[in-house]
């Protein structure tokens, strides 16, 4: 079953209270504490890359929540090339779209039927509730 809209922005609430914090204490370790924006965005990149790729489609809020991302086609968690696509070109469509595209996609994860938003159409995947 599909998540809902109320269930991954929860998890979305959890993912950035958690990685708020563990990017503070990394960053203060890699940096000495010069509030270095650049290390902080790296960090954030890496985890919202790697951890659904070595977590089988789980990030901590998503755990937490009860959701993961898996692929559309064949139903297993994401691989490294899939999350590329769900992260970096979904960003730039975001960006390019000065914001626009991320309010769409909201809208479709709270009216479309199977719950895809715009990053989920690009990576062919889709986020849903664990069984």
């Amino acid at each position: 079953m599909e998540a809902d809209f109320w269930v991954r922005f929860g998890a979305l609430i959890i993912d950035s209270i958690f990685i708020g914090i563990l990017i503070a204490i990394v960053s203060y370790m890699i940096t000495g504490g010069t509030n270095d924006e650049s290390v902080k965005s790296i960090l954030r990149f890496l985890y919202s890359l790697l951890l659904p790729i070595f977590w089988e489609g789980y990030t901590v809020g998503k755990r937490l929540c009860g959701i993961k991302i898996r692929k559309v086609d064949d139903q297993t968690p994401p691989g490294l090339g899939t999350m590329f696509l769900r992260n970096v070109f979904a960003g730039l469509i975001y960006t390019l779209t000065l914001g626009i595209g991320v309010i769409i996609s909201a809208f479709m994860v709270g009216m479309r039927l199977d719950r895809r938003a715009i990053h989920d159409f690009i990576a062919g995947t889709e986020v849903v509730h664990n069984k």
